[in-house]
């Protein structure tokens, strides 16, 4: 008679703040050891290049509050996912709803530019989350009335609304100094304000962190949270409980597009002070892969946000100091996604040693 040992995968019944550290840690660990190996396939010298990364991320108190201000957005549409993931709506049309509340933003401008600045900064506000509720109703009707998947729909509307953009910079809203497809520089006394002196961190954070809150407390300590984690963890079940499917769809997505939109009015109002078509650096899409590495928690994705936020900004003197390209954070980005998700879906599981006897 002898023992035989082989192994088996189980699936834990509870995952230990330990295991998560362990495999959080492992998880940097291997980021790091494949971004410094694609700097050195690059040629690049890979302690300049880290070097370089987070001296442009953090190095300093100006890099911190330009990381802060590249966050922004991010925190936004990492708030939008949230919401739409926790209810097992598949939203990916957050760039089309920053868009369009970036369209209804300037939209009010032009139309009260009469008002003054202290009426008239909280009435752009309030058309950016309306546009982008608008743009998450339409998606989520759809499916409500003719059951097309909402991953179609919102896609789809990403381009809608990029050429309905590009539409309106040709024609009503172009400016007549420029030949680009753009928009007349928004006067300086309806931007944003400032939150600090010599620095572009504006009123946009504020209202980033409050959303935060407002949607932490909206998931935890609500009857609406309550119906968006049952039909998140069991739609069936949900139904059963007398919970209205499609009127809980319809206001997650509204409420998923207006985060997605204010995000839009930040980056208008805020950054860039013109309507563009290059108004987003892809924060939409950006913003789902913030949202998965929180784990889909509200709080958790501040963090993760100003990471992704640091990764943007630190890649501009990364790019200048070692020759790299930029493009280069997209591909950090991706690693560090694909790590920290394998990281969390692994340590949902152990292999333990079965003895079988022979």
């Amino acid at each position: 008679m002898f023992k035989q040992l082989r192994f088996k995968i189980e699936k834990r019944k509870h995952v230990s703040s330990l295991v998560q550290l362990i495999s959080l840690s492992a998880a940097i660990i291997l980021s790091v050891l494949i971004t410094g190996l694609l700097m050195y396939v690059g040629k690049v010298n890979i302690g300049a290049g880290f070097i370089a990364l987070f001296d442009g991320a953090f190095g300093s108190w100006k890099a911190c509050v330009e990381t802060l201000l590249k966050a922004t957005p991010l925190i936004l549409t990492g708030l939008a996912t949230v919401i739409a993931f926790r209810a097992r709506i598949w939203n990916i049309g957050q760039e089309s709803q920053l868009y369009f509340g970036a369209i209804m933003a300037y939209l009010a401008y032009t139309q009260f530019i009469f008002l003054p600045p202290i009426i008239l900064i909280p009435i752009i506000i309030l058309f950016a989350i309306i546009g982008g509720a608008i743009c998450g109703f339409i998606p989520a009707m759809i499916k409500a009335k003719f059951a097309v998947d909402e991953i179609i729909t919102t896609i789809m509307m990403n381009y809608i609304v990029t050429y309905f953009l590009s539409l309106l910079l040709s024609t009503v809203w172009k400016d007549p100094n420029h030949y680009y497809e753009q928009s007349p520089t928004i006067l300086e006394k309806f931007r944003f304000p400032i939150l600090l002196e010599n620095n572009r961190l504006h009123l946009g954070f504020i209202l980033a962190i409050i959303a935060t809150v407002i949607i932490f407390l909206l998931i935890s300590k609500t009857p609406l949270g309550y119906e968006i984690k049952a039909m998140g963890l069991n739609p069936i079940a949900a139904k059963f409980k007398g919970i209205n499917l499609i009127k809980t769809m319809v206001i997650v997505m509204m409420i998923s597009g207006a985060l997605s939109g204010l995000a839009g009015a930040g980056e208008l109002f805020g950054v860039i002070f013109r309507l563009k078509s290059t108004i987003s650096l892809g924060y939409g899409y950006t913003g789902i892969i913030i949202a998965m590495l929180a784990g889909l928690e509200p709080l958790a994705v501040v963090p993760v946000a100003i990471l992704f936020g640091g990764l943007l900004n630190g890649s501009f003197l990364l790019q200048t100091t070692t020759n790299i390209p930029s493009s280069l954070v997209y591909v950090i980005q991706a690693i560090v996604l694909l790590f920290f998700l394998s990281a969390r879906a692994i340590s949902n599981y152990r292999l333990r040693i079965v003895a079988n006897d022979q």
